[in-house]
């Protein structure tokens, strides 16, 4: 290419690329889209914000109730279903230092289980299945969703219920479906993408919570030694 072909080109391209921002595409566009969207999640975490004492009282009845020998089972579908296996990977690996390991299922993580359930029941049965084999009474069945009207969970509320498990929900805008066929719930203000971005925040704070009642278990057995 010549250097006036070359010139000519690149000054083909900066004016394209001038006229797309002017325009409202391009770069420009991309940039106000993602200001945008932070803009509304900041929203949905000052509504989760306003649950903190919800969220921390979760945490603490997670732990008296895993500390007892009890088990948590958690499901959603998509990106709950990912946080679904953040939450019990936490409880039963660690979050906040080192402690003991805690029985936690994710629903949604057993494939084998999902397609062979999906398979001969349905998908509206994969979690409710389940929660019907490893819920005892007492246990504490958490459920993730955007949307709130996912049959799959919504079985799995009824599963629950069944078995004489507890279930909590975190969802979207409420109230809703799911919300109201669990026993407890958080519902949160905002679109699908944002909910599910604020679901990890509602995660970690549980595990806040449940680590800080570990230590006072700790810290209770070490007085009784003493």
């Amino acid at each position: 290419m010549t250097m006036h072909a070359r010139r000519s080109s690149e000054t083909t391209t900066l004016t394209r690329r001038r006229s797309d921002e002017g325009a409202g595409t391009g770069p420009a566009l991309a940039g106000r889209v993602i200001r945008d969207h932070v803009d509304a999640l900041h929203a949905v975490l000052v509504a989760l914000q306003s649950e903190a004492e919800h969220l921390a009282s979760w945490g603490r009845t997670l732990a008296d109730h895993l500390e007892a020998g009890g088990r948590a089972l958690v499901a959603g579908n998509g990106g709950s279903a990912a946080e679904a296996q953040h939450l019990t990977a936490e409880l039963v690996g660690r979050f906040d230092g080192d402690r003991k390991a805690y029985s936690a299922i994710a629903l949604n993580a057993d494939s084998s289980s999902v397609t062979a359930i999906g398979n001969d029941y349905g998908f509206d049965e994969v979690f409710a299945r389940q929660v019907r084999a490893h819920a005892r009474p007492g246990d504490i069945v958490i459920l993730l969703s955007t949307s709130g009207a996912s049959a799959n969970l919504l079985c799995a509320a009824a599963a629950s219920r069944e078995v004489g498990a507890r279930s909590w929900a975190v969802t979207g805008p409420g109230p809703n479906p799911l919300s109201t066929a669990c026993d407890d719930a958080i519902c949160l203000p905002g679109s699908s993408p944002n909910v599910q971005e604020a679901e990890l925040v509602a995660v970690h704070a549980v595990c806040l919570a449940f680590d800080a009642r570990v230590r006072e278990f700790a810290a209770t057995s070490t007085e009784a030694d003493s």
